[in-house]
């Protein structure tokens, strides 16, 4: 046989190669590398790179989840919206309670400062501009209970 590599062996190793390098730059989730790699190569060569990132420690959808937490608990949002987010990177729901666990965000904290950013020290003027703000938080992701004790 000539020194040709087997065309199924260069797809796998280019695969892993690929997934590093998505890897390398930030944290993924499990379903996040696989819909990202299947757009280059074929299902069962994803699912077993995957699995095999899995088993090495290099994929981590717990390492994924704190990571996310953190980042977007930074960045203002809210613990409703963050959860969202999560399972729609398929992410379960007890890996995201477990990094809830792990992070320990101070939510009510987190909605002071960003309803102060955005809104200063004012009080609300009219009923308008208070549900203008409890929108906005709302969106953020913080629940209307968080939003009444912060806001009244």
């Amino acid at each position: 046989m000539s020194g040709a590599e087997d065309p199924k062996k260069q797809c796998q190793r280019e695969a892993r190669i690929a997934a590093m390098d998505l890897l390398a730059r930030r944290e993924h989730s499990r379903r996040e590398l696989v819909s990202k790699l299947e757009r280059r190569f074929v299902p069962d060569v994803v699912a077993a790179t995957v699995d095999t990132l899995a088993d090495e420690g290099l994929q981590s959808d717990q390492r994924f989840a704190e990571a996310y937490l953190r980042q977007r608990s930074e960045r203002g949002y809210g613990q409703l919206r963050i959860r969202q987010e999560m399972r729609q990177r398929g992410v379960s729901d007890q890996l995201i309670t477990e990094a809830e666990a792990a992070c320990e965000v101070d939510w009510y904290a987190l909605l002071e400062r960003v309803a102060k950013r955005k809104f200063g020290d004012a009080e609300p003027a009219d009923l308008s501009e208070k549900a203008k703000r409890q929108r906005f938080l709302m969106y953020r992701g913080f629940s209307t209970e968080q939003i009444r004790d912060v806001l009244d």
